[in-house]
Order: C-alpha cells, then sequence, then structure tokens
C-alpha cells in the first residue's frame, strides 16, 4: 500500500520531488496516508505529514499555473488580446492627435492615417514636437497591432486549425479569448458559445430587461452576418454547433477535420435559401 504513496522513498525535505508526485501519482484505493507516512518515517506525526503535503501541494499548483499560462494558447490569448488593446489605443489617441494637430495646422484630418501624415512632419516649435512625437507613438501602436495581428493568424491554425478554418484565425483566437483557452472553449456547450462576447446582453435577459441574444462575438462571421435577421438565430446556432465541435477536435485529437466546413456551409446555404423562397412566394 506504501509504493502507491505520493511520499513513497521520498526524502522529506524534497518538497518539489513531492509536488511532481502529487501531479503525476495516483493510488489504486485510498488509505489512512498520515499514518503510513508517519510508519515510513517520511514524518514524526501527522501534524508534519499535513504540512509537507501542504508544502507539496502549493508548489504543484504553483508548477501547474506556470506551465498553464506557458501554453500555446495561452500566448495566442495574450497576443490577440495585446491587438485588441494596441489598435483600441491607437483609435483613441488618434483622435487626441486630430484634435491637438487641428489647433496647429492647416491640413487637419482624423484617424489613424492622419496621425501617419502628422508623423512624417518636421516640427517647428516645442507643440509642435509633442503633437507630432504623440502621433508617432499612434503608428507605432497601429504597427505593433498589425504585427501582432500576422502573428495571430499565422499561430492560430497551427493551435485549433479546425476551428481556424471554420471561423477564420481572428475570430477563432478571439473566441479562445473570451473562453480562457482551448481546453475552457471545448468544454463549453454549444449555446455557450454562440453567446461568447455578449455577456452585458445575457445578464440583461436573466434580469428580465432585455431579450435573449442571438449571438455574441461569432456575428462577425459571414455566415451570421450575411443572413437575414430574422435568421441569424438559426445561422449562429449552426455556426456555433460546428465550432463546438472543432474546439473539441483540436483539443483532444488535433486532426483536421475538412468535413466540418462543408457541412457547415451546406447548413448555412440552408438558412440562407429561406430568404429566396420566401421572395419567390411573395411574387
Amino acid at each position: 500500500m506504501t509504493d502507491d504513496a505520493w511520499f513513497a522513498g521520498l526524502d522529506p525535505g524534497d518538497t518539489g520531488g513531492g509536488a511532481r508526485r502529487i501531479r503525476e501519482g495516483s493510488a489504486e484505493s485510498p488509505a489512512d496516508w498520515p499514518e503510513l507516512a508517519v510508519d515510513a518515517g517520511f514524518a514524526a506525526d501527522k501534524a508534519e505529514y499535513y504540512e509537507r503535503l501542504r508544502e507539496a501541494t502549493l508548489d504543484a499548483g504553483r508548477a501547474a499555473v506556470t506551465e498553464r499560462e506557458g501554453a500555446e494558447d495561452q500566448q495566442l490569448v495574450h497576443a490577440v488580446r495585446a491587438m485588441d488593446d494596441c489598435r483600441r489605443q491607437a483609435n483613441e489617441l488618434a483622435e487626441r492627435v486630430a484634435e491637438w494637430g487641428g489647433s496647429r495646422f492647416e491640413d487637419a484630418g482624423t484617424g489613424v492615417e492622419y496621425a501617419r501624415e502628422l508623423a512624417e512632419r518636421d516640427p517647428e516649435t516645442a507643440g509642435d514636437r509633442r503633437a507630432v512625437s504623440l502621433a508617432r507613438r499612434v503608428v507605432e501602436l497601429d504597427e505593433e497591432a498589425d504585427a501582432l495581428r500576422e502573428y495571430v493568424e499565422t499561430t492560430t491554425p497551427e493551435i485549433a486549425p479546425n476551428l481556424a478554418a471554420l471561423a477564420g484565425p481572428v475570430l477563432a483566437a478571439r473566441l479562445l479569448s473570451l473562453a480562457g483557452g482551448l481546453e475552457s472553449l471545448a468544454k463549453k456547450p454549444s449555446g455557450t458559445v454562440q453567446v461568447l462576447g455578449a455577456e452585458d446582453a445575457l445578464f440583461a435577459h436573466l434580469r428580465g430587461d432585455a431579450p435573449s441574444p442571438k449571438h455574441g462575438i461569432i456575428y462577425t462571421h459571414d455566415a451570421v452576418r450575411g443572413t437575414r435577421p430574422e435568421d441569424r438565430g438559426s445561422a449562429s446556432r449552426a455556426l456555433a454547433g460546428k465550432l463546438s465541435i472543432a474546439a473539441r477536435i483540436d483539443h483532444y485529437s488535433g486532426d483536421r477535420r475538412p468535413d466540418l466546413e462543408a457541412d457547415l456551409n451546406d447548413r448555412i446555404a440552408t438558412i440562407q435559401a429561406r430568404a429566396e423562397e420566401g421572395e419567390g412566394n411573395d411574387e
């Protein structure tokens, strides 16, 4: 029985070894582990056993968190969030640049493109230098967002090939971000996937202040956005169902399933054909 114990043959001071045993080991049946630990000389008494168990468990938990944060899907989550942050901040600062530039230069404009134009100016005064410097920061943020998007578009198909094929790399990465990672997304029912990104609307519905949302971030997918409003609920359910399957395949097996795309295309085509049939009946 002692051979199954996490402390079997372990030096009492080897907390790291205990952490590995706790993470990787298992026992065929439960036992009075504190008593066995005392009998084996691993601990002087039960109190010391529980203290060593606590230290090893905490170490195992820290190792698991570090491993999880370094996982490829988590790196992708960080990248897509950083991309969105850079883009949002660039657009917000571009508004400030436009206001400032409009107060100092005749050819005022708007948006990041105007910031790019202003960033090329040769400033003459201290105020000009600051306005131009801010414009250059806007350009840098926008270019960083572009670089991050390129990374996301390249990396997502490697981590979640089926999800990326169905949703597109950027939307797939945003779904992973909203879910907290590939494993978490793979465990969610399709109904939850359907409304990811619509949490505010969902909570308002639960309070009785709004109707149930038909879709969340998947609205940006052509299958939903390209369907007439009255059929978008059906399109969202069809898309969410396939995305859920794709996430599970990517997490548990990783093999590519092109038939998912064909099935989705057929289903969306059937839904969108309702509009044409309705128009024909109206005539």
